[in-house]
């Protein structure tokens, strides 16, 4: 009867507290993630929801669902890969890359209890009939859309971090180890590859590559925006966006991280250490330089860029020119992800598991919607995608949910 009476005590006190976390948090941290209650003048509500494994966990990834052929395509670290209908999220089909070592009779039976080893899945693209799966081993595979059939597989030198691109059938590949790959998408072939320097100290991710007029972009852990020649990988001109400065090697990163947004005849990129650029595609010139730092990729609709920097202040700022329109301080070192734009508005996650909605004409915050739980373990780690008129996301734990906001 005692041990009723205290457990029943600690439950009503827990009451009082937003999340049992609460009591492992400082003052600072419980300030940031006890954000202030708003009226939604939309009402955001799951659609339907998938559970795929574990997620990402802890670990540093950019592992974003993709979008084609009518299908979502969602993975998790370890190595489970799904294809799901865009309107249920009923699974088309399911497959589990994870690591065992041995391909014996026991050893099947033994995948009815074990999850073998990590396939450290890092990134998924869609194209050409084909997803493409890559891992932190320099593993790509070619599945077949429709089956989730293994078509082929290459490897590379370097982890792959970042969401490969594609174009004129050519799979490109950006890796850790500062060379860019050029894959044959219909045999895996290696075509060409081109090496950049690496500086003794950058952040853990990498630049997404760009492919776009016969051009391969991507950003270096050297401050600069590099074009190759999509078809020969051969450098067509590369522009320093930004410089070190400091004294020590953590002053002096200057990661270009952003994947470049190719709009138009110009492209657009952003440094971590506080470089928003307007490029010409074809000469390299810089148009127009603003001092915002990030790592996140950009989003750009129309005449509006939409950045959200390192302290997680989303901006919207003028594409021509560079002129800020608006900037959105309430979600302020929430570690929010990269926006995603709708008809209306701009879609960013948080560490704690929340959506938020942003109008696209004034910055305001006009919903909200919990889907973590307010658990750190629960983040939305990677920006959402627009699926039709819905809002996909995943969490760290691989809680897959499809959102609509009317």
């Amino acid at each position: 009867m005692f041990k009723r009476v205290v457990v029943g005590a600690i439950m009503i006190g827990l009451t009082g507290c937003s999340t049992v976390s609460d009591w492992f948090a400082d003052e600072e941290e419980l300030k940031i993630r006890r954000i202030p209650a708003i009226q939604n003048q939309i009402t955001p509500k799951v659609v339907w929801d998938y559970n795929l494994g574990d997620g990402v966990n802890g670990y540093y990834s950019r592992l974003r669902p993709a979008f084609a052929n009518d299908k979502v395509f969602v993975a998790e670290r370890h190595g489970e890969v799904a294809a799901l209908a865009p309107d249920t999220g009923k699974a088309l089909w399911h497959k589990n890359f994870a690591i065992f070592p041995d391909e014996s009779f026991w050893d099947d039976i033994a995948r009815l209890w074990r999850s073998g080893a990590s396939a450290k899945l890092s990134a998924i693209a869609a194209g050409y009939n084909m997803l493409f799966v890559a891992s932190e081993d320099g593993l790509v595979r070619a599945l077949n859309v429709d089956t989730g059939e293994t078509i082929w597989e290459a490897t590379v030198a370097g982890e792959i971090l970042a969401t490969p691109a594609m174009d004129e059938g050519i799979l490109v590949l950006n890796t850790g180890a500062g060379i860019l790959f050029g894959l044959d998408v219909k045999t895996g072939e290696q075509l060409w590859r081109s090496e950049t320097d690496v500086p003794p100290l950058s952040l853990r991710g990498i630049s997404g590559p760009a492919a776009s007029n016969g051009g391969a972009l991507v950003g270096t852990p050297t401050g600069k925006l590099q074009v190759n020649i999509l078809n020969s990988g051969i450098p067509a001109w590369e522009t320093a966006i930004t410089a070190p400065s400091g004294a020590t090697e953590l002053e002096r990163i200057i990661d270009v991280d952003s994947t470049p947004v190719v709009f138009g005849t110009n492209v657009y990129i952003v440094s971590y250490d506080g470089t928003l650029a307007a490029l010409e595609l074809h000469s390299g010139r810089i148009l127009w330089k603003r001092e915002y730092g990030s790592y996140r990729d950009l989003a750009v609709s129309g005449n509006k860029i939409y950045v959200v920097d390192n302290r997680s202040i989303v901006y919207a700022l003028d594409r021509r020119n560079g002129v800020e329109l608006w900037s959105q301080g309430g979600l302020k070192q929430r570690n929010l992800t990269a926006p995603v734009v709708t008809d209306t508005h701009i879609v960013v996650g948080d560490k704690w598991g929340l959506l938020h909605w942003i109008d696209q004409e004034e910055g305001s915050l006009v919903a909200r919607y919990d889907l973590g739980g307010d658990d750190e373990d629960e983040a939305i780690y990677t920006a959402p995608i627009v699926v039709n008129d819905l809002i996909v996301t995943i969490t760290r734990d691989g809680d897959v949910a499809a959102l609509s906001a009317k």
